[in-house]
């Protein structure tokens, strides 16, 4: 039988991994628009390669969660370690070719890391008590904080570091890629073991959505990563199109990053004390509040204030979301459920991503009206969450699984 004292160690390799590995995407969200920008036919395309980095990442959600299932965690992280380092090489080819072709090819490379550090967070609670679990959750969120000082300062160190802008940023992540992955070899989670005849299958993935508790966390974890997702990817390109500069911009993503990840300190105790349902309450309305903030002006200030609600909210938001999936799951379920969450997210992420460049270059005449656009998008989805996880709040216990 598994013990915390386990799970704590596996928490720290994996906090550290977050912080190292991890650096490289607030490094990729702070530079591919600029860098698509330059690259792009047309500027309403200049957040495709985002747009392909979570697609790259939906795609292979699925998969890495099946291979995880049979190789191990390890397994799959070094995977997505190795598709983060050909990602990034692939890009910066793209860049020194000028090829946006080339340079969005890599960004879907790259999306294999993506997908990969988001079972950070399962790989959390394989070995980890039910009491322990939320705690491991926002733990390992947390070693975010470092990759979010970490990664925008290699930027403003690499970006213009050669001739070609930020090709010493894409060389850079390759590194973290590759020397963060020897972190892996600690891990020690065991892999599930092979199922015997008339062993538990668990749920199919149709009886998995008819679950209403489990179809409201994929709900509130897709509406909190999308919206996040879709307001963090023009948010620099608002920036520098309001006339501040790419350190700026920077600084922005910096607050930002942080502020997604510095209360994982605590959101797992307030799970604890307060439940699931209220923490993504609270973090959907968080999330309303930088909207409001980031409309009602375009100063340096508002930009902060909006992307530091923007991150609270999503931290709220997602591992509220992330805890209650887990929370439904039986162990035979692990690898389909979680593989099937990362999907749906991913997609939604996704969704967001490639609208968040068209609502913000071509849905108005000028940077402040697509940047208007762009946060005016994220009602309807809030409306929705809100409203699915107050139908959830509303039903008997016994009716939720």
């Amino acid at each position: 039988m598994t013990t915390d004292s386990t799970a704590r160690r596996n928490v720290l390799v994996l906090v550290a991994a977050q912080a190292i590995l991890g650096a490289q995407l607030p490094m990729i969200f702070t530079i591919a628009g600029l860098a698509g920008s330059s690259l792009a036919p047309n500027k309403c395309w200049a957040t495709l390669p985002i747009t392909m980095m979570v697609i790259g990442s939906m795609l292979t959600a699925t998969p890495l969660s099946a291979l995880m299932q049979r190789f191990g965690r390890r397994a799959g992280f070094f995977f997505g370690a190795a598709g983060g380092a050909v990602g990034a090489a692939i890009g910066a080819y793209g860049l020194s070719t000028g090829s946006f072709v080339i340079f969005c090819i890599g960004a879907l490379c790259s999306g294999i890391y993506m997908s990969a550090n988001g079972f950070y967070r399962f790989a959390a609670t394989d070995t980890a008590s039910e009491s322990f679990r939320p705690k491991a959750i926002s733990w390992v969120m947390a070693g975010g904080l470092l990759s979010a000082v970490v990664g925008p300062q290699l930027v403003k160190v690499t970006a213009d570091a050669m001739a070609v802008p930020f090709l010493g940023a894409y060389l850079a992540v390759i590194v973290l890629n590759v020397a963060g992955s020897a972190l892996f070899l600690a891990l020690r989670i065991p892999t599930v073991a092979a199922r015997v005849a008339g062993a538990p299958v668990g749920r199919s993935r149709s009886e998995l959505l008819r679950n209403p508790t489990i179809l409201v966390a994929m709900i509130c974890a897709t509406v909190s990563y999308a919206l996040m997702n879709l307001v963090m990817t023009s948010s620099p390109l608002a920036v520098v199109g309001c006339g501040f500069d790419k350190g700026d911009a920077a600084d922005v993503v910096t607050a930002h990053v942080l502020a997604m990840y510095a209360p994982s300190f605590f959101t797992g105790h307030l799970i604890a004390r307060f439940g699931t349902e209220r923490i993504i309450a609270l973090g959907l309305t968080i999330l309303a509040g930088a909207g409001a903030v980031a409309m009602a002006g375009v100063q340096l200030e508002n930009f902060f204030i909006a992307l530091i609600l923007l991150g609270l909210g999503w931290n709220f938001g997602f591992i509220g979301a992330t805890t209650m999936l887990t929370s439904a799951q039986r162990p035979e379920e692990r690898g389909r459920l979680q593989g099937l969450n990362d999907l749906v997210v991913f997609g939604g992420v996704t969704m967001a991503s490639f609208s968040s460049g068209g609502l913000m270059n071509c849905a108005g005449g000028s940077v402040q009206a697509g940047w208007q656009m762009v946060n005016l998008a994220m009602l309807p989805f809030l409306i929705l969450a809100g409203g699915a996880l107050i139908w959830l709040w509303l039903r008997p216990q016994e009716l939720r699984s």
